[in-house]
């Protein structure tokens, strides 16, 4: 059954503000707070984000802030909170359509290959408008930013030509580091720290052209309806997924679980690769090299060639299309529907449609880095 998620907590879960925000807040009044178990409004988590991207703040209150909010445990009004600080210093860009990001907030320290980066190629292939936000490798071998690089797609582009990227090619990079310049400043925080904290749930969330579509994989498995939450109470239009084994993908090589958002409310499922007709493998089969081998998976992927990495792309790539295709209905079998665009994403590979999509976009961004 949906879950209504308007103001806070995770799915189906309300959670009061503490108070009223502090009119002029204090590293000390917000560490109190949190030390004490007490929530933050979305306001004073704003706040603490602000400070930080300013380049201000001390980092020591920053670096204890973060613990602290991770282990009282991050609510839906302190993420939204923290991401619209984030937005609010971003270069923001403007592409009209039906837009689709899919995205994986890494972590999951499995190794694989570049599912995600794969479908988005796929889903522009399908003729989706793909907007992708990520970046170089951080715990991985191989980031979206490496493997693309090596397919021959150019991304040192002007933030004009990234928007023209999305209109003439279908599909366009939006490097995390060019277009959210002022986490900069949170980079010796986060290394210092060496544990996931909020920042790690940033990255689906700030897509700088905010996306009406978002497919996010979320290795944490309390961050997952967290995202989910902060998706409803924005009411944007979402899938959220987990591999039960903690891939940030939809898993072919067991169940996940998926929260789909649509209209502020969450349905909750579980998912195994055979009920919407995908082949099950094994997590070693999705086991990805560097950024040069990645690409030659992807390339094998796009030709046709039967890999398990074919299965998890059109098993991720289906839950976006599906989310695209109910254009904000609502959806009473998020199953059922992404079994119904599996077939689809099949025959976008098998026609060449993805490998076309890949031509043009390496086409199109290098006309327009020699020309911008």
């Amino acid at each position: 059954m949906p879950t209504d998620v308007t103001s806070s907590g995770e799915s189906g879960r309300s959670v009061p503000a503490s108070g009223d925000d502090v009119a002029e807040p204090s590293w000390p009044d917000l560490l109190t707070l949190l030390l004490d178990r007490q929530d933050l409004s979305a306001a004073q988590a704003r706040w603490a984000m602000d400070q930080l991207m300013s380049g201000e703040a001390d980092p020591v209150p920053v670096a204890g802030f973060l613990v602290a909010l991770r282990a009282k445990g991050e609510t839906v009004p302190e993420i939204e909170g923290i991401a619209e600080a984030m937005l609010g210093r971003a270069v923001r860009i403007d592409v009209p359509g039906e837009t689709v990001d899919i995205v994986g907030t890494g972590g999951d320290r499995h190794h694989t290959v570049n599912i995600s980066t794969m479908s988005a190629v796929v889903l522009a292939g399908a003729g989706l408008t793909v907007v992708k936000h990520g970046n170089r490798a951080v715990s991985s071998s191989s980031g979206s930013a490496d493997v693309l690089e090596r397919l021959g797609v150019s991304l040192t582009l002007s933030r004009e030509a990234v928007r023209e990227s999305a209109l003439q090619a279908g599909i366009t990079f939006c490097f995390a580091n060019a277009f959210h310049p002022s986490m900069r400043h949170a980079a010796p925080v986060r290394g210092g720290l060496g544990i996931p904290t909020a920042f790690n749930l940033l990255g689906p969330l700030t897509n700088p052209a905010q996306p009406r579509y978002s497919a996010v994989g979320v290795a944490n498995p309390h961050f997952a309806p967290l995202i989910a939450g902060v998706f409803a109470a924005r009411r944007r239009e979402a899938v959220v997924f987990r591999g039960d084994e903690g891939l940030d993908e939809l898993s072919p090589a067991g169940s996940s679980r998926l929260w789909w958002v649509s209209g502020g409310q969450i349905t909750a499922a579980s998912l195994r690769p055979e009920q919407v007709g995908v082949r099950p493998c094994t997590l070693a089969d999705l086991r990805g090299g560097d950024a040069g081998a990645n690409a030659d998976i992807a390339r094998r992927v796009f030709a046709g060639e039967r890999l398990p990495a074919r299965d998890a792309v059109v098993l991720n790539a289906a839950a976006a299309h599906a989310l695209a295709m109910a254009k904000g209905e609502p959806v009473a079998d998020p199953v059922a529907a992404i079994a119904a665009s599996v077939e689809t994403i099949e025959r976008v590979i098998d026609d060449g449609l993805a490998a076309a999509a890949l031509d043009r976009w390496v086409e199109t961004s290098t006309r327009l880095a020699e020309s911008h």
